[in-house]
């Protein structure tokens, strides 16, 4: 029998703990010369700002950044994807970055 023909709904699969190793120095970034209250915020996930740091920053290759995090390289790619498009829409249309690490906890090992 089809799982659907049972009324089963299909669960989905459960999120995975990121390592995250690096942290900001700064949690907030704005562009100058406009007011807090004039400004759209983009937030940035701790995961994706790990993923800018160890593939931007650190210089690594995808699959040993995604090791580094403990996750796989497709879903590296796409937490990689995602922060690269919110910092550019920051950059180019003049939004705040709130780098939120609220859903993630710091992993020192």
């Amino acid at each position: 029998m089809v799982e659907e023909d049972l009324g089963i709904d299909k669960m989905p699969r459960p999120c995975m703990r990121r390592r995250v190793r690096g942290r900001p120095n700064s949690y907030y970034f704005k562009p100058a010369g406009v007011r807090m209250i004039e400004l759209e915020e983009i937030i940035l996930e701790m995961d994706e700002f790990e993923a800018l740091r160890l593939k931007d920053f650190e210089q690594l290759e995808q699959e040993s950044a995604a090791e580094k995090m403990r996750i796989s390289q497709p879903t590296f790619h796409r937490i990689l994807l995602s922060a690269r498009k919110k910092v550019s829409d920051a950059i180019i249309n003049g939004k705040a970055i709130k780098i939120d690490g609220s859903s993630i906890k710091k992993n020192e090992n």
